[in-house]
């Protein structure tokens, strides 16, 4: 989703991880507070906009079981949170997911009967979700690991 979105626009990618950016005033007790939209100048109006155009990717790239999930957020950070948190589960969970993949990966061995095709697929399956949770290894790493799970058949 992250590529998606910066390859339509980096800036629309910020608004969707920092959330949108509303023109502000600062008054003479240095309060800030949001503008009226009226006081808009072009460049705030674009700044507005770019969160519209972030939530409407995002509607657009998501199922219409997930749209419901989303649909009251009213910023494009609040859709981006709450996708994570339904897709990934919360800092705990997804802790947990990232305990139970490590040991799958550590225990990977090959099965009987099983080809080096279902092997590899079966592999990448577990590589592909650790790279997901932010875990990576080296092609090289990777590499050593399949041959090492190989039975000598």
């Amino acid at each position: 989703m992250r590529i998606f979105i910066q390859s339509i626009d980096y800036n629309i990618w910020k608004i969707v991880v920092n959330g949108p950016k509303i023109p502000t005033k600062t008054s003479a007790d240095g309060v800030v507070t949001p503008k009226e939209e009226a006081e808009w100048n072009d460049d705030g109006k674009k700044k507005v906009k770019l969160n519209d155009k972030a939530i409407n990717l995002l509607h657009s790239a998501i199922s219409f079981k997930e749209y419901r999930k989303v649909s009251r957020c009213k910023t494009a950070k609040e859709i981006w949170e709450k996708l994570q948190v339904t897709h990934e589960g919360t800092k705990q969970v997804k802790e947990t997911r990232i305990d139970m993949l490590r040991k799958e990966y550590e225990l990977f061995t090959m099965k009987d009967g099983e080809s080096i095709d279902e092997i590899f697929e079966r592999f990448l399956i577990i590589i592909n979700s650790l790279d997901t949770m932010g875990l990576t290894h080296t092609e090289q790493t990777l590499v050593r690991k399949v041959l090492r799970s190989l039975t000598k058949e």
